[in-house]
């Protein structure tokens, strides 16, 4: 399955064997991860320019990026609002005008009527012709010169340019003629996706030759780019088995199902599980009997009764004699939990305990004390839970809220926090934003994933309404009608800015303005900027009906359970992505009223945005919402790369490449069990050595 060869292995060779490489060169290169010579043939290209063809003016369309020998009509320097230099030029099939902003007197005297150009850049609309901005030029001396193959472009950083990086390619890929590249994975699976080798695969992605497919190459789908893809999608699958692999070797806490304490709460509740909760709970339940770490994902959808199922494992973990830690992101969100747990547990005896960042030194190290004594057996926080001051007497379970907000770093560092010589705490983690399967398989091939597919009998479907902004008055008058009929109702203000102090004064003015046009409704407003006491006195008022209307920012997003709220209008809703429509939207729908989510948005629209205005309308379901977003914004903006605590891809597309996962799955496990040196291999050369995560497996 693996080639070897008496000559030196290109992960063994430094930078400095390459020409033009010195050691601040290597420094410089460090930071885009590379430190060998198989590390520049692993910096691949995002992008391409064909530069392989000439095109004609009369051909040209906006937004394309073209080559053309043109002569100089006229050059002229005008002085509007900047300073720019126009030169016009012609091919015969039409007239393009080339603006410069920066330039020199001794370009201006280049371009005299009659002399000939290449040209090459992205073709704009202009005032009065097509244009380009700045386009890379020569004079054409000798007639035209172009490319032999597409022009690679290649992530950068400040003192490595793209030249430099196209001139350290050609070099590695010289180097693959004298020196050897191991190709970890199987040549029957590459003849199963008839996919290339992989030193054919790294030759055509770095300098496409002639004749190739030049769309498939765009689009990355052309079968040496599924190739690396496939190998990456390994790398990383392998990657998060191993940490996988490290937690199963250690031991966990034994903790009995049924405890009399867990059947105390489940009696004491208001409502009956649903069948998914039920079936959620026992998976949770059989894990933590097993004496291994539990890692276990809990996805549901909003309202879908995540917090309960926590909490009944916390009881029988508590029942056991071990202490629970509940992590959320936020303190909106964490203070929530505080109240429901508390709700729950202390008519039961079981004092629940806080944690956060927020706390006066005083109370904070009162917190500490009864934490590292045991005296507090629950404890709801926020990213405070896990830092080095925090020590537990014996955490048993560690609960993780929207873990989207956490990544695999800070996911590990709340579990050593409950880590002896030989045990680990179990882990229950959740998230109200549901994740496609091509992304579960991927972000969180280290856990166990449980779906909770069932809201609460009784929950109505919320009714979404788009508008455009210049009907604000009939939604005023909606917003009056709900008032006057003792319903509650969310305004959520968004800018594109991220900015705290724009956000809220965009609320404020907000606030100003409704309480103008519904006088005599109670309006409170909540945003970013608030400390955490006066927001939470705010919601609190909220919940207890003392404010009729909740002017809002994004801030609302998570961990507000408001049942009389049943209408939301959202304010510009074509800057937010389909998760965090879906998330706000989420905050009404919680009682037996029907509730309906206006999404107001200014014209005109995008045509993303009036797909994303689109899936809103038609669905509720938070998988089908999450799906349409992975597909429309890919898995980086989906995930961000906290979510995975690795890399981002360099060649992979979880959306584009996801007909590939379950043999990714397969493949992984294969080597994993079989062929420990191939896992080395691929972890090192697409993760690289800095994941230290990995040094016990």
């Amino acid at each position: 399955m693996v080639n070897t060869t008496e000559r030196t292995a290109l992960d063994k060779l430094p930078l400095t064997k390459l020409k033009g490489v010195g050691a601040a060169v290597a420094e410089k290169l460090a930071t885009l991860g590379m430190h060998n010579v198989q590390d520049v043939l692993f910096h691949l290209p995002f992008r391409y320019q064909d530069r392989t063809q000439l095109a004609k003016i009369g051909t040209l369309r906006p937004g394309s990026e073209a080559v053309v020998s043109v002569e100089v009509v006229m050059a002229d320097v005008v002085f509007r609002k900047r300073r720019s230099l126009l030169v016009r030029v012609n091919d015969g099939t039409g007239s393009l005008m080339l603006r410069f902003f920066h330039f020199t007197q001794q370009q201006v005297k280049q371009f005299t009527p009659g002399t000939r150009l290449q040209c090459f850049g992205e073709v704009r609309r202009g005032p009065s012709m097509l244009e380009m901005v700045h386009p890379e030029y020569r004079l054409q001396t000798q007639g035209v010169t172009l490319q032999k193959t597409l022009t690679p472009f290649y992530p950068a950083t400040e003192g490595v340019q793209q030249p430099t990086l196209r001139k350290l390619s050609d070099q590695a890929l010289d180097f693959l003629e004298k020196h050897s590249l191991t190709d970890w994975l199987p040549p029957e699976l590459l003849q199963d996706f008839q996919l290339p080798d992989l030193v054919s695969a790294l030759r055509m992605v770095h300098r496409p030759t002639p004749g190739a497919d030049v769309n498939a190459l765009m689009s990355g789908m052309h079968p040496a780019h599924r190739r690396l893809a496939l190998e990456e999608l390994i790398a990383h699958r392998l990657g998060l088995r191993l940490l996988r692999v490290q937690a199963q070797r250690n031991l966990a806490p034994k903790i009995p199902a049924n405890s009399e304490l867990a059947i105390k709460l489940q009696n004491s509740l208001s409502f009956t599980l649903t069948g998914a909760q039920q079936r959620v709970l026992d998976e949770v339940l059989s894990n933590m009997e097993l004496g291994e770490p539990m890692l276990r994902l809990v996805q549901g959808d909003v309202g879908s009764g995540k917090t309960i199922v926590a909490a009944l494992a916390a009881a029988n973990a508590v029942s056991a004699g071990y202490q629970v830690a509940f992590m959320a992101p936020t303190e909106i969100l964490a203070e929530q939990h505080l109240l429901n747990f508390s709700d729950w547990f202390e008519p039961l005896g079981v004092p629940v305990g806080w944690l956060s960042g927020k706390l006066r030194v005083a109370q904070r190290r009162s917190a500490i004390e009864a934490v590292a004594m045991g005296q507090q057996r629950i404890i709801v926080g926020t990213h405070a839970l896990f830092q080095n001051d925090v020590e537990f007497e014996n955490l048993g379970l560690a609960i993780i809220d929207e873990q989207h907000r956490f990544g695999v770093h800070q996911r590990m560092a709340l579990r050593n926090k409950g880590a002896s010589e030989s045990s680990l705490p179990h882990q229950l983690i959740m998230t109200a934003t549901p994740i496609p399967r091509t992304l579960a398989m991927t972000a969180y091939a280290d856990l166990d994933c449980s779906i909770i597919d069932e809201l609460p009998p009784g929950r109505k479907p919320v009714n979404t309404i788009a508008m455009p902004a210049a009907r604000r008055g009939d939604v005023v008058a909606g917003v009056a009608k709900a008032i006057a009929e003792n319903r509650q109702v969310y305004w959520v203000c968004t800018l594109i800015e991220e900015s705290e102090s724009l956000q809220a004064e965009a609320a404020e003015d907000t606030v100003a303005m409704l309480s103008e046009l519904l006088p005599g409704s109670r309006v409170g407003l909540v945003h970013g900027r608030l400390k955490p006491l006066d927001k939470d006195v705010i919601m609190q008022q909220f919940k207890s009906q003392e404010l009729d209307l909740l002017v809002a920012t994004t801030v609302i997003e998570v961990g507000v359970d408001v049942p009389n709220a049943s209408l939301m209008v959202i304010e510009n809703a074509e800057r937010l992505g389909l998760s965090q429509l879906h998330q706000l939207r989420g905050r009404v729908g919680r009682g037996s009223a029907q509730s309906t989510c206006i999404l107001l948005y200014q014209p005109p629209l995008s045509q993303n945005a009036k797909e994303r205005i689109s899936i809103m309308r038609k669905t509720n379901d938070g998988f089908v919402v999450a799906q349409k977003d992975l597909d429309l914004r890919g898995a980086g903006e989906v995930l961000g790369t906290r979510q995975t605590g690795l890399a981002e891809f360099r060649i992979a597309e979880l959306g584009r490449d996801s007909d590939m996962l379950d043999a990714v799955s397969d493949i992984s496990d294969h080597l994993l069990a079989y062929s420990p040196k191939s896992v080395k291999g691929l972890i090192r050369r697409w993760i690289g050595e800095e994941r230290k995560d990995y040094g016990g497996v």
